[in-house]
């Protein structure tokens, strides 16, 4: 088998679970797979919690392997190939590597040896110098000499870099030894990081790295109490899933389905339709267009494969069914319960039953299961159910309670629980096709829907008075909006309770995308995008849905949780209990944002809250030119008061100066660190740019109104203000000659340790304007004695200082698991370093071993090979004799079958030869005597034509001619008989 072909069956684990897949493609359908398997199972862990954090850090470190793994054959790095990483100014790379001492010609290469990872990140430095950090690294207090101490290191850390908002306690400010420990680890030069001082590019190197990310960490991962309702939660949904382009003639896909799962998405849509095939199986597409059709099975075991892949927390299946046939209703209900199996949650949970005022489940109680969103009949007879749908077959639009989206040319999209405005045109479709509205769920598919049951929304009033928290409702977004606009409070109040889902209205079908941020100010769940469409408000989903271990839930704002706070998305004040923040974002500088020469600019924006949002707040000028290393070092923009920071979001993006989008950034403003820090680009589906990123410097505090800000300055600082108010009592006392006047009870108070009574009658003076006599601090003792009314448990554990208590025991529970995590990380890390060093160590001996018995093996295949050599020579010699031996047999038998041919052949010519000598004589014989007559008739022609002969010609007598012929003629025949037998009797054989 394949298995025992790999030698893969004893490595520790299953197969699947040591299997790594890197999916990638230029959309979510056309994709590419590579699968990778590790060792054990416990590597794969590892190894896919490192590729799936991505760390920012890495992309340089990235370029550079990339670089040296690219290789010419003699082992070089092509300087070609360094150009095409930075093709935006080929004259400052040429600078760059002749500075570094390296080959600067296009057709160059360079040794890899010399191209360490030091030479590489000065080439970098080269091609964009970093004149602002220079200025900064000054400003700290390098003006004098090259370096800093650690002294000054730590005081730019905690003054600049540290978040004031932090609780000095559970995060104190850092000490001389843990900076001198970052000093150790970004310093490249030794020396200085023993005698504690970092350089500028130590410097350098520190602001680019993981320990000064514009967000901590945590933040990233799942940090977010799961434990509470459902309702709790933002849930990343989206709308028509299936669908690959627009809504009208996209194609459809399966493969969306294990795409949008992967990204981390927990709501999913499923527009079911009655199969027109033979085999009736029940199919998915966009009813009433030309959108293509996909197998309803072929989708449920895509969902199988890919729900609990990224996060274990539960999913939701979102059925729009308008199948109006029972036998493929209960084809698809069988479906769900054989291929999700146990992962399918069919009966409520115990702890949380479907009875009235019983809120949701959490996510942590449903971790690993699937929820369907279908209709849900009450329990009545089959044949009621079947009537229904004979009915609804007959007339597909009988159902008044369910009206159709209107100018929508897809009528299925319109859910039967959602209000809308006019019925729809498509309904008079045959039954063929399938039912405009949803149809009637049978008892099958009601039997599998338990905690997300859809009806039709009535009112808030109504939902309120029944208190089922298991029934929801879905709303286009026109309606969302109108009652988004008449009842805000009422829409927050009822999402705390009840899912609220909302989808594009039917006019969008190019699939674009309405803005999410309105509805999650709202407290909806579920605000179904269409993925396929990368525009701002996807973007801005992506962006949201990143944190939290990108589980695809997003704990809601406290006030959009407690039952006894109200809240008004449309507020223009602060919320109570929610602390205001201004924030101040300054771009200094960008580097790397563009592979062509072209101008550049840096647009800031923020989205919340109506209050909050600031669309375009920010734009910077644009460079000339220059996409390296531009800087701009302008004003900062500066939200001063924003209401809600926890669901604010900045967005950074940098464009070309022609408009064209190049990265952007969306980041919560709860979670962004003060001080100065690089932002890395991500493009439109939230992915990391490799080089490009924007170094900013923010400033994050609470907001202070105007009106407050000395008292909030005697709060932060009370010696100071105290000192402040003595110097003015002092004045006063000069002028009225009265000693210390009504304060010297405030001081008294201070010199005798009650501070806290001091600060508050201080600020009692400063905010009155006033001076009034100081209560003694006995009668106030005596009178919270006296007064204060003893509470209940329930009102104690409402009490600020036990939330906030129980808040920080939270906090620490986390910090804990996080350090926990953290070690067992390490260990793991260590294990498999030890492991793989093991493994390394054990290879080499097998190797050695091996390679001896391949020799010893080697050694007796070259003896027996010579032994088999001599003896095939012998047998061949022995052959070959007796080969030799036929021959000479055969040739002596065919030389006598020779001899004995020739003597009949001889004997025949002797016996012929009589007859034949006969015949040549008579032939002779008649020729001669022919000759003279032709001979005299020759001479006569001859002389005729010459003249007449003379009488003293030469000419000899007839007679005498044909005499000396004849004797001629006979001493020839003579010879050639004597010559003829003689050849006859001679000839050799």
């Amino acid at each position: 088998t394949l298995i025992e072909l790999l030698d893969v069956g004893t490595l520790e684990g299953k197969l699947e679970n040591r299997t790594l897949t890197v999916v990638s493609g230029v959309d979510m359908v056309s994709i590419t797979c590579l699968n990778f398997t590790a060792f054990s199972e416990e590597v794969a862990k590892v190894t896919t919690a490192v590729t799936l954090a991505g760390k920012e850090s890495g992309s340089i470190n990235y370029l550079y392997t990339r670089l040296t793994l690219q290789l010419t054959a003699e082992g070089g790095i092509p300087v070609k190939n360094i150009f095409r990483l930075f093709s935006a100014d080929r004259r400052r790379v040429e600078n760059a590597l002749e500075v570094c001492g390296l080959p600067a010609g296009r057709n160059d290469t360079i040794p890899q040896d010399t191209f360490t990872s030091d030479v590489y990140r000065q080439l970098l430095n080269n091609i964009c110098p970093r004149n602002d950090i220079d200025t900064i690294f000054s400003e700290i207090g390098a003006k004098i000499r090259p370096y800093l101490t650690v002294e000054q290191m730590t005081d730019f850390l905690n003054n600049r870099q540290r978040d004031p908002r932090l609780n000095e306690i559970l995060y104190p400010p850092l000490k001389a030894e843990q900076v001198q420990g970052l000093v150790e680890k970004y310093e490249p030069d030794t020396m200085l990081s023993k005698r504690g001082q970092i350089s500028v590019e130590g410097f350098s190197r520190y602001l680019s790295g993981e320990e000064n990310s514009i967000i901590p960490p945590e933040k990233l991962d799942q940090n977010e109490d799961m434990t509470l309702p459902l309702s709790h939660y933002f849930i990343n949904s989206s709308h028509n899933t299936y669908l690959t382009a627009g809504q009208l003639a996209g194609n459809s896909s399966v493969e969306m389905y294990r795409q949008v799962l992967l990204s981390g998405c927990r709501c999913i849509e499923l527009d079911c339709w009655k199969g027109r095939t033979a085999d009736e199986e029940p199919i998915i597409t966009h009813g009433f267009t030309m959108t293509s059709e996909i197998s309803f099975k072929e989708v449920i075991e895509a969902i199988a494969e890919s729900a609990f892949k990224t996060s274990l927390f539960p999913v939701i299946l979102s059925f729009e069914n308008h199948v109006d046939s029972p036998k493929q209703q209960a084809k698809m209900a069988e479906y769900c319960r054989s291929i999700f199996g146990e992962a399918l949650l069919t009966d409520p949970l115990e702890k949380y039953p479907l009875e009235a005022g019983v809120p949701l489940p959490s996510p942590m109680d449903l971790m690993g299961k699937i929820l369907i969103k279908n209709k849900k009949n009450s329990h009545k007879a089959d044949g009621s159910t079947k009537k229904k749908l004979s009915e609804q077959t007959s007339n597909p639009c009988s159902d008044t309670s369910s009206l159709c989206e209107p100018s929508s040319p897809s009528a299925g999209e319109a859910d039967a629980e959602s209000d809308a405005e006019e019925e729809n045109d498509e309904s008079k479709k045959s039954m063929d096709e399938g039912t405009v509205n949803e149809a009637f769920a049978t008892e099958e598919m009601s039997n599998l829907v338990n905690y997300v049951q859809p009806v039709k929304f009535n009112s808030f009033e109504a939902c309120k008075k029944i208190d089922r928290s298991y029934e929801m409702s879905s709303f286009v977004e026109t309606k969302a909006l109108e009652l988004l606009k008449e009842s805000p409070v009422e829409f927050v109040e009822y999402n705390k309770m009840q899912l609220s889902r909302i989808y594009p209205k039917g006019t969008r079908v190019d699939s674009s995308n309405y803005m999410p941020q309105v509805f999650w100010n709202a407290g909806c769940q579920l605000v179904a995008l269409n993925f396929q469409t990368i525009d701002l408000p996807m973007q801005l989903n992506l962006g949201i849905f990143e944190y939290n271990g990108k589980c695809g839930y997003r704990l809601k704002p406290e006030f959009m949780r407690r039952t006894d706070k109200q809240f008004d998305p449309f507020t223009q004040n602060t919320v109570d209990g929610i602390v205001a923040h201004t924030l101040s974002v300054k771009i200094i500088s960008g580097q790397f944002l563009s592979d062509k020469k072209v101008g550049v600019y840096v647009e800031v924006e923020m989205f919340g809250l109506p209050v909050d949002t600031k669309r375009k707040a920010f734009k910077t000028k644009t460079s000339q030119g220059n996409a390296v290393n531009p800087v701009w070092d302008e004003d900062p923009v500066v939200f001063k008061r924003v209401v809600l920071p926890t669901l604010a979001l900045l967005r950074i993006a940098v464009y070309e100066d022609n408009g064209k989008f190049i990265g952007h950034r969306i980041i919560p403003v709860c979670a962004i660190r003060p001080g100065y820090h690089y932002i890395s680009l991500r493009n439109e589906k939230n992915q990391t740019l490799t080089l490009p990123s924007v170094f900013i410097y923010t400033e994050v505090k609470d907001y202070v109104p105007d009106t407050f800000a000395d008292v909030i300055e005697a709060l932060s600082n009370p010696i100071l203000y105290v000192s402040l108010m003595e110097e003015r009592a002092n004045q006063l006392a000069a002028l009225t000659q009265e000693e210390g006047l009504r304060f010297n009870a405030a001081f008294n108070c201070v010199e005798s340790g009650r501070h806290h009574l001091s600060v508050c009658v201080c600020v009692c003076v400063c905010v009155s304007g006033s001076v009034k006599p100081a209560v003694k601090s006995e009668d106030v003792v005596q009178s919270v004695l006296t007064e204060v009314d003893a509470q209940t448990v329930d009102e104690l554990k409402q009490m600020k200082a036990y939330l906030r208590e129980q808040k920080r025991q939270y906090k620490e529970l986390k910090e804990l698991m996080r350090k926990h995590n953290k070690k067992t990380n390490e260990l793991i890390n260590e294990h498999a370093s030890r492991q793989k060093q093991l493994r390394r160590s054990l290879v080499e001996k097998l190797t050695g071993v091996a390679e001896e018995c391949q020799s010893n093996q080697l050694k007796k295949l070259k003896d027996l090979c010579e032994k088999e050599n001599k003896d095939l020579k012998k047998r061949m010699d022995k052959r070959r004799q007796e080969k030799f031996q036929e021959l000479e047999e055969a040739q002596d038998k065919r030389l006598e079958r020779l001899l004995e041919k020739h003597k009949d052949i001889r004997q025949q010519i002797l016996d012929d030869k009589p007859k034949l000598q006969s015949e040549l004589d008579q032939e002779y014989q008649d020729k001669f005597r022919r000759l003279p007559v032709e001979i005299q008739e020759f001479v006569q022609d001859s002389a005729a034509c010459k003249g007449k002969l003379s009488p003293d010609s030469d000419f000899l007598p007839i007679s005498t001619v044909t005499g000396k012929l004849k004797h001629v003629a006979l001493s020839p025949a003579e010879d050639v008989e004597e010559r003829s037998s003689e050849k006859v009797f001679d000839t050799p054989l």
